[in-house]
């Protein structure tokens, strides 16, 4: 099969190597200028693995979407309304089969990443997901994981499972792609919230972040008219070793680095997701108290420890609640 890989940082370099590995016709696209391009085509590796010569390289879009069946996206959450709209004067996007891998929510209107493919592109698109714990940095040394592709179509959701597992990744199908999504997208907040544990010196208070961050988020996505077990998943759960304990988790460093006053200069999704999803509270009437410490900290710059305080200080509740 052909696979166009659309972005070229961490995970599409990564999956642009997984799809030659396993046998498809790839080709990878960045962006005109990008210094992630310039590195791969000068030296044919980055931080993070070595390019295979079979993999294509370009910066011309078009010519990278007229290649492939399966269009993999994989760029910042916040820029993929503006990105579609460049597919959008593509010709022949019909029969594409669209597969984004990355997590996140629409900032400012808190939607979900194949809400704004649908209100772009068109909802008669083939648009799925996929996501999942598991590192760059472990996967190329050969460490297996699980994943999960979620889409609105069983069957489309079959057929990427069947042309991407190996036995390097074992896929689920996801049923329930609200949950999926959102799921998905939180846990990048509960790793921004792992790092300032770590930054405090609180982390032992994980075990308790865990249990509480994927009840709250159980309640928010059946309030949306999700399946609220989903988040017990990959998408979410399954996710958290690679994203509340890894040293290489984005999120996690910068969270801890945050309450520690230092800069970590790579992209950290949670900082955009948790106001989406402070948006979406209001919108359904729904107390997130986790996110919203995330967010008193990180966006009103409220002191770590008064706000962590402040937390523990609610309301005595039952464990179900």
């Amino acid at each position: 099969m052909k696979v166009a890989v659309l972005g070229c940082g961490r995970w599409g370099s990564f999956h642009a190597w997984y799809a030659q590995r396993i046998g498809h016709q790839v080709m990878l696209w960045g962006r005109e200028g990008s210094a992630h391009l310039k590195v791969l085509r000068d030296t044919r590796q980055n931080e993070y693995l070595t390019m295979p010569e079979d993999v294509e390289l370009t910066d011309d879009l078009a010519r990278a979407v007229e290649f492939g069946e399966v269009l993999i996206i994989s760029i910042s959450s916040q820029k993929l309304r503006e990105f579609c709209g460049r597919l959008k004067e593509l010709p022949n996007l019909g029969q594409k089969k669209f597969v984004l891998c990355m997590k996140g929510l629409e900032i400012g209107t808190g939607k979900r990443l194949t809400t704004v493919v649908g209100e772009v592109l068109g909802t008669d698109k083939q648009v799925a997901v996929w996501v999942g714990p598991g590192h760059v940095q472990d996967f190329v040394r050969g460490i297996p994981n699980c994943m999960v592709i979620a889409s609105k179509e069983m069957q489309l959701t079959r057929d990427l499972v069947t042309a991407f597992a190996s036995p390097l990744i074992r896929f689920y199908y996801g049923e329930d792609l609200l949950g999926t999504e959102i799921g998905a997208a939180a846990k990048n907040v509960m790793g921004l919230a792992a790092g300032m544990l770590d930054g405090l010196g609180y982390s032992s208070l994980k075990g308790a972040l865990m249990a509480r961050g994927t009840k709250e988020l159980s309640r928010l996505i059946e309030k949306m008219g999700g399946d609220k077990m989903t988040v017990y998943g990959l998408s979410h759960l399954g996710d958290y070793e690679a994203t509340l304990f890894s040293p290489f988790s984005n999120n996690r460093r910068f969270g801890e680095e945050f309450v520690k006053g230092e800069t970590f200069g790579k992209l950290a999704e949670g900082v955009y997701t948790v106001a989406a999803l402070m948006d979406i509270a209001r919108e359904y009437h729904l107390e997130l108290p986790i996110c919203a410490l995330v967010y008193a900290i990180v966006h009103e710059h409220k002191e770590p420890k008064d706000e962590l305080l402040k937390l523990f200080l609610r309301d005595t509740k039952t464990e179900q609640e």
